[in-house]
């Protein structure tokens, strides 16, 4: 851990490394979310979403790799155990029981609107305490809308074409 970047941190950095463990813990929640949707979606559609999804899980797996490695850059310790993700996970975690498209896109079109809140939190609570921190949420963030949007234009394109069949 290196000594000066930690001080550069004006605010308290346990209290930091708490709010980035429990961020961490919902990027791998959220790339399990995306990684098993892709293998279990099912009706029109499918092999878009399953792309789609594939990408975005190895992007949620590269943001688990940002926040741990800013965690261990901060003196901490990334979150160790999966049961302990889901205790202090922000967005939690929704089993796609249901495997038709339109709702494997509607849970993690809603978990993606969850992250955006969190990160939203995280760029105010950082924008004048925490500048690599910040810098890191911001490009987190700006992909966690993107996806937002990719996944709701699959949604719309999904519910348009449902309704030409109709």
């Amino acid at each position: 851990m290196g000594q000066k970047g930690r001080e550069i941190v004006r605010m308290n950095v346990d209290e930091l490394i708490n709010i980035l463990n429990k961020a961490l813990s919902d990027e791998w929640l959220a790339y399990y979310q995306y990684w098993i949707g892709a293998k279990v979606v099912r009706g029109p559609m499918k092999d878009a979403v399953i792309a789609e999804l594939t990408i975005h899980a190895t992007e949620e797996l590269s943001h688990a790799e940002l926040i741990s490695n800013r965690i261990s850059q901060l003196g901490g310790t990334p979150v160790l155990s999966p049961e302990e993700w889901l205790k202090i996970s922000n967005c939690g975690y929704e089993p796609p029981f249901n495997h038709y498209v339109g709702e494997i896109l509607d849970q993690n079109i809603k978990g993606e609107q969850c992250a955006i809140r969190v990160y939203n939190e995280l760029l105010d609570i950082t924008k004048e305490a925490d500048p690599v921190t910040y810098n890191m949420t911001l490009t987190i963030l700006s992909q966690e809308v993107e996806h937002e949007e990719d996944l709701s234009a699959l949604k719309e394109d999904l519910d348009l074409m449902l309704m030409k069949i109709k």
